[in-house]
């Protein structure tokens, strides 16, 4: 008589507390892990091929440490006319992206990777978010980043907290996903993989 197989255990490559906190609402327990990834930009790569591959590398990353796991890894990737906006790192670098996003569409790729290695299947999935922006002038933008510190986010906003104050809209089919992990996606891929949800 055979034994019922394991739940796998679930691991985030990512050591994102947004990340962590958007795969709280859907599981209770899960592990972190950093994945270490080089995410140095590839020549003319498209940003939403940069957004998968990073999110399939860290899993892969991952996974190397984790066996009888289901390892998630996630990559956002921010564009503005096809130039890519990284994490700012400084209010300087935040205002200017600002000041470059105002009364712009600034396009938003997530990209998903759910990783099985009981037997090495991985499941990809991107989403595309599209945010406009209202006309923001110099004053605006300074008290934002000043007040909210979005240094560690690609746009220099957290749409989750006052950044939602420069948007005119946002248009997308998974609001989780501009947060950084694409919640409708995960959840699916989970159900798929075995895991029971909710």
């Amino acid at each position: 008589m055979s034994l019922p197989r394991q739940a796998p255990r679930i691991v985030l490559g990512s050591t994102s507390r947004y990340r962590a906190e958007l795969l709280r609402r859907l599981l209770p327990d899960f592990e972190q892990a950093a994945p270490g990834t080089d995410e140095t930009p590839w020549p003319d790569e498209a940003p939403v091929a940069r957004a998968l591959r990073l999110a399939v590398a860290k899993a892969a990353a991952v996974a190397r440490d984790h066996q009888d796991a289901l390892v998630i890894g996630s990559d956002q990737v921010a564009e503005l006319d096809g130039l890519i906006l990284d994490k700012p790192g400084s209010a300087e670098r935040a205002r200017a992206q600002l000041a470059a996003s105002s009364g712009r569409e600034v396009h938003f790729h997530t990209a998903l990777c759910l990783l099985d290695t009981r037997d090495g299947r991985q499941h990809t999935h991107v989403d595309h978010t599209r945010v406009r922006f209202r006309e923001l002038d110099a004053a605006t933008i300074a008290r934002y980043v000043e007040r909210e510190q979005p240094l560690d986010c690609a746009g220099s906003f957290k749409c989750e907290g006052l950044g939602i104050s420069l948007f005119e809209a946002i248009d997308n089919r998974d609001p989780s996903a501009l947060i950084g992990l694409p919640l409708i996606a995960l959840a699916r891929l989970l159900r798929e993989a075995g895991i029971e949800l909710p």
